[in-house]
C-alpha cells in the first residue's frame, strides 16, 4: 500500500507540474505575464517606419528643382522630395498622396547651400515636427571657385554632425533619409557635349569641376580628379555619421552611382536634374525608405 501511495503521489506531482507550466506560459487572458524578453520585444516599436506621415526636405539646389523648369531659377514644384508635379511623382506624393503632400510636406532647401547651412535648415524643419527629414547636401561644398576652396572633410563632418545633433535635440524619433552627393565628374562628361550647357556653365555653375570644360590637359584632369575624390570622401562622411543613428538611412551611394543621361539633365545647364532626373531621384529615395531592410 505504501508503494502504491508513493506512486500515486508521484503521478499527481507530475500532473500538477505540467498544469502549472501550461498556466505560466499562457498569456491569452493577461493573467500571467510573458517572460521579460518576450514582453520587451512585443512592446518595442519598429525602429524604421516605412510609411511616415509628414516630410521636411533640406539641402541645396537639387532639392529646389533648380534649372528644371526655366534657366537659373528654382522650381520646387518638381522637387524629387516634396514637389507636386505629376510627372515627377515626388517622394512626398508617393508616401502621402497628392493632398497629404500639399498639407504635410515642407521644403527648406536653399539653392547654393553648403553643409554648413544644414543646421539652420534642420532647425527650421524641426519646428514642423516631421516624421521624416530628407537630406541632400554636399555638392556645393565641392562646387567652389577652385579645388583648393572646397570644404575640408573635417569641416564637412563637423557640420553634418551638428545638423544631426540639432535634429536629435528637437526630434529624437524623427527618421532621416540621406542621399549621397552626385557624381560630379560624370555630370561634366555628359554635359560637355552640349554647347548651350557649356555657355551656362561659364556663368559660375560648379567652376571647380565645370570650368574650362574642354580642357583635357593633365592639370585640368588632376583638378577634376581632386574634386571627384573629395565627393567620394564626403559620401563616406554621410555614410559614417548616418550609421551611428538608428533612425537614419543612407542611400548607400545610389545617387552617386546613378548614371544620369541627357534626358535626366536640365536642358538649361546640362548639370542639374531635369524633371525626368528629379523623378529618378524620387524613385531612389522611395525604394530606400520603404525597403523592409536598409
Amino acid at each position: 500500500m505504501r508503494k502504491r501511495s508513493h506512486r500515486v503521489r508521484a503521478a499527481l506531482a507530475v500532473v500538477a507540474a505540467v498544469l502549472l507550466g501550461v498556466a505560466g506560459c499562457s498569456v491569452g487572458d493577461g493573467s500571467s505575464p510573458a517572460p521579460d524578453g518576450t514582453r520587451a520585444h512585443a512592446a518595442r516599436p519598429p525602429m524604421w517606419d516605412r510609411s511616415p506621415d509628414s516630410i521636411a526636405a533640406v539641402g541645396d539646389s537639387i532639392t529646389r528643382g533648380f534649372d528644371a523648369c526655366t534657366v537659373l531659377s528654382d522650381c520646387p514644384e518638381v522637387s524629387w522630395a516634396t514637389g507636386s508635379d505629376a510627372r515627377v511623382d515626388s517622394l512626398a506624393v508617393r508616401l502621402l498622396g497628392a493632398r497629404g503632400a500639399a498639407e504635410r510636406s515642407w521644403n527648406y532647401a536653399v539653392t547654393g547651400a553648403r553643409m554648413a547651412d544644414l543646421p539652420e535648415q534642420i532647425e527650421q524643419a524641426a519646428a514642423r515636427g516631421p516624421e521624416l527629414v530628407t537630406v541632400m547636401a554636399g555638392a556645393n561644398d565641392a562646387c567652389r571657385s577652385s579645388a583648393s576652396a572646397m570644404t575640408s572633410v573635417p569641416d564637412f563632418r563637423a557640420a553634418f554632425e551638428e545638423a544631426m545633433g540639432t535634429l536629435r535635440s528637437a526630434l529624437p524619433k524623427t527618421q532621416v533619409y540621406v542621399a549621397s552627393v552626385p557624381n560630379l565628374k560624370r555630370l561634366w562628361s555628359q554635359g560637355r557635349t552640349n554647347l548651350l550647357g557649356k555657355q551656362v556653365w561659364k556663368l559660375g555653375i560648379c567652376p571647380s569641376m565645370l570650368g574650362d570644360a574642354d580642357d583635357l590637359t593633365s592639370a585640368a584632369t588632376l583638378r577634376r580628379d581632386t574634386v571627384q575624390q573629395r565627393v567620394v570622401a564626403y559620401n563616406k562622411v554621410l555614410k559614417d555619421v548616418c550609421a551611428k543613428d538608428r533612425r537614419c538611412r543612407f542611400d548607400d551611394g545610389a545617387v552617386f552611382d546613378y548614371r544620369f543621361g541627357t534626358d535626366q539633365l536640365s536642358q538649361w545647364d546640362w548639370f542639374h536634374p531635369s524633371r525626368d532626373g528629379q523623378a529618378r531621384l524620387a524613385d531612389i529615395a522611395y525604394r530606400r525608405i520603404t525597403a523592409r531592410n536598409p
